[in-house]
């Protein structure tokens, strides 16, 4: 069975946020300004990249989606802060509709294999338990009869943290969602025409069958000025890791609170120096 995540990357769509903007340009230029860049990759470098890099079961491919634009020196850090993580695979695409340049990287990998499929989406801002693809691959497996008669399948795992990354760390708050796309994995027949991406992941469970887990905490969703979705930040309802919470996410997720002061410290240095 193929796994294959996608992230977004600062990917110019044409749809597919909630700010919007009047052309390409103006996209771009929100996208790819030097402000926001650092902001996204202080999140990828921190969560998102450790998290798949730590993966126990190596067997998956996780597509990185950026624009044909990006400025040189941020496509350059990106491709060297991936270069050492064998599963990912850096796409550049042309300005088009979200979901069907993020449907198209994942056909293309896909190129008519004969296998089945696990799909993910995950945000460049967000991160998941170092078992995520073994869990989902082996929660497919055990599913085999019960979904042979369904077109798709989805899994969702509803327990994790908000955290939020500041110079003085991580702080988190311990969360029940519903449908994050953090949290989720669809499986797809080999040939199937949709993808993950065709399907809203707050309604995945309006569209097929869903095996919920709500036990496992399995993902780390990011929140900071930057969100494109809703949310509220409110600094006070997450706490700073406890000395038991520094170990459980370095050992669960593979994020360093070190890491994180380290980052803003750096970055800081770098400004003041400008």
């Amino acid at each position: 069975m193929r796994v294959i995540g996608i992230c977004r990357f600062s990917y110019p769509a044409l749809g597919g946020f909630k700010r919007m903007h009047d052309s390409i340009e103006a996209r771009e230029a929100y996208l790819y300004s030097d402000e926001r860049l650092t902001l996204r990759f202080r999140h990828f470098e921190a969560l998102t990249l450790p998290s798949i890099a730590a993966q126990k079961d190596k067997r998956f491919t996780f597509l990185v989606v950026t624009g044909e634009r990006l400025p040189k020196q941020w496509s350059d850090r990106l491709h060297d802060v991936c270069a050492a993580v064998p599963q990912i695979k850096i796409i550049t695409a042309s300005p088009q509709r979200h979901r069907t340049a993020m449907q198209e990287a994942i056909q293309q990998e896909l190129d008519d294999t004969q296998d089945p499929s696990l799909q993910f989406r995950l945000d460049d801002d967000d991160a998941v338990d170092i078992s995520f693809v073994r869990n989902i691959r082996r929660t497919a497996r055990l599913a085999g009869k019960l979904s042979a008669d369904w077109r798709h399948l989805a899994i969702e795992y509803s327990n994790g943290y908000s955290v939020m990354l500041t110079p003085d760390g991580l702080r988190a708050e311990k969360i029940q969602a519903q449908f994050y796309s953090c949290g989720l994995a669809v499986m797809f027949r080999p040939g199937d025409d949709k993808t993950v991406m065709n399907f809203p992941h707050h309604k995945l469970h309006h569209k097929m069958p869903t095996l919920i887990n709500p036990l496992p905490e399995m993902f780390l969703r990011a929140l900071h000025t930057d969100n494109d979705s809703s949310v509220t930040l409110d600094e006070n309802a997450l706490q700073p890791l406890d000395a038991n919470q520094r170990i459980l996410f370095k050992r669960r997720f593979n994020v360093d609170d070190d890491a994180v002061r380290a980052s803003f410290a750096t970055q800081d240095r770098l400004r003041d120096k400008a």
